[in-house]
């Protein structure tokens, strides 16, 4: 039950913060591998993203990828916080009646690499239709998929069944770092606003402003990895399925910061805080919410 919980939890949240991800994915990909002011600028800011999506791609542009994102969220976050609920049930992230960084942390990213390995052919399809847009404001290399299933059996026929695992070397890092950052300081906020007394120790308050201290730490550990998940996922491949721009996580790393510098690594880094931070702070309220209503009725 806790494997549902997590996933019904992560899609509800996604629900409001699909348009965030189809804002990130497109600025991450803007200027890929070209160096400031030698590239032309079609989302200026997040705002300025929103606007223009809306006006070229009109407003269902906003939410592209939808289905695969409800899909990605349910079975990636309910692996993962499914994973780390039994962990933290069973009394091992406690030592000594309070909650140890050290094994909250471990305890995130191993429950992190888990729900990656799940998810990642779905993350791949939703990368590549969130990234698919008119032509006047494209950015990064574009795919005709028509849908989730369609892309999924494309991929399939054309690089079998390996070609749906590809990215997954940047997908693993990605969401280990960013499991045990958020979980790692959600269980610690949660007990540390407890023993303030800032609220009652049932109110939903605690989850929540727990939720907004772990998106602030989420966004700055996450997004490097996040940026060369996103190239990673959408870069052209050949006949063989190999990506013809980046060899993996190591080289598009290096190449991302040779050719784009630092803030090539945080690129974006607006619009994942207003995808991720609403996302964190949301799916780990109703996460903790439902857990906590399962078990007075069960």
């Amino acid at each position: 039950m806790d494997f549902v919980l997590s996933g019904a939890a992560a899609c509800g949240a996604c629900l409001f913060t699909n348009p965030l991800e189809v804002v990130k994915t497109r600025m991450q990909l803007q200027g890929e591998l070209q160096s400031r002011g030698t590239y032309q600028v079609y989302y200026r800011n997040v705002f300025h993203a929103f606007y223009t999506i809306g006006k070229v791609d009109g407003l269902a542009g906003l939410q592209k990828g939808l289905v695969a994102g409800l899909v990605y969220q349910f079975f990636m976050n309910g692996v993962r916080l499914g994973s780390y609920g039994i962990i933290e049930s069973s009394g091992y992230i406690h030592t000594n009646g309070r909650v140890s960084a050290i094994k909250t942390t471990v305890a995130g990213a191993v429950a992190g690499v888990a729900g990656a390995v799940m998810g990642s052919p779905v993350y791949m399809v939703k990368t590549h239709l969130q990234s698919q847009s008119t032509s006047s404001i494209a950015v990064g290399h574009q795919y005709k998929h028509q849908g989730m299933i369609q892309a999924l059996a494309a991929i399939y026929r054309q690089h079998g069944i390996m070609g749906l695992w590809r990215g997954s070397s940047a997908a693993v890092p990605r969401v280990s770092v960013g499991s045990s950052a958020q979980l790692c300081t959600f269980s610690s906020s949660k007990e540390l606003v407890i023993d303030l007394q800032v609220f009652a120790k049932d109110s939903w308050l605690v989850a929540l402003s727990a939720g907004m201290i772990s998106s602030v730490v989420v966004v700055c550990a996450m997004t490097p990895f996040d940026v060369v998940s996103t190239r990673l996922y959408n870069q052209p491949v050949d006949h063989l399925g190999k990506g013809m721009l980046y060899k993996g996580f190591t080289d598009c790393f290096s190449k991302t910061l040779r050719k784009e510098g630092l803030m090539g690594l945080y690129k974006g880094l607006g619009a994942s805080y207003f995808r991720l931070g609403p996302h964190t702070i949301l799916s780990l309220f109703f996460w903790d919410e439902m857990r906590k209503w399962y078990q007075q009725v069960r």
